[in-house]
């Protein structure tokens, strides 16, 4: 087998497991959910579980990863999308109503963020990979915020639609039932006048 192939084979056993390790966490959490329950899920042994991670911190990382990887290619998107930036991420807020709204999804983050509040390394691995997508929100805000805005002014507007996203986990665990055709459309006038209005 060639290096090549050898790598991709061990990177689709660290996606099995991380997949594994994500359904576990939904079911019990992250605290709850042991190494075993994991090895089980993925159809392998807790040895080979640990030739791929340490530990289950590890394994959080992965699956924050895979979430700044999906962001990053999101960015990518944006940046060249037909309309500029500010059309991608209010056309981004439908989908993103979905996501967040579904509560398998919303389990799993949940999982992550209660694990950070427990645990100082889960922590540190959320609060870095804050500051990465922050950074990569910024990078985008400098080309949709009006002129004149300050460093400031840009990181708070970056941090309440970070806010408004990330809440809506919430509000789709609290209100499932909730209007997401309404919600949407008020979502997107919100999001507009944030990237392009005075405040």
């Amino acid at each position: 087998m060639s290096e090549g192939a050898k790598r991709a084979a061990a990177e689709a056993r660290r996606q099995i497991i991380v997949d594994a390790a994500a359904a576990c966490a939904r079911r019990s959490g992250f605290h709850g959910a042991s190494m075993a329950e994991i090895a089980q899920a993925a159809g392998l042994s807790v040895g080979q579980i640990y030739r791929y991670f340490e530990n289950k911190e590890a394994i959080i990382s992965a699956i924050v990863a895979r979430d700044i990887a999906e962001m990053q290619a999101w960015m990518t998107e944006a940046q060249t999308r037909d309309g500029g930036p500010t059309d991608a991420i209010v056309a981004k807020c439908s989908t993103a109503v979905e996501e967040h709204y579904d509560r398998e999804r919303a389990a799993l983050d949940l999982e992550v963020v209660a694990e950070a509040a427990r645990n100082t390394t889960v922590a540190g691995i959320v609060e870095a990979a804050d500051i990465e997508k922050r950074a990569l929100g910024e990078a985008l805000l400098r080309r949709t915020l009006p002129e004149g805005c300050s460093d400031c002014e840009r990181r708070a507007r970056g941090e309440i639609l970070n806010m408004l996203f990330e809440g809506m986990t919430i509000r789709g665990v609290s209100n499932p039932k909730g209007d997401r055709e309404a919600i949407t459309r008020v979502l997107e006038a919100v999001v507009r006048r944030l990237l392009e209005g005075p405040l």
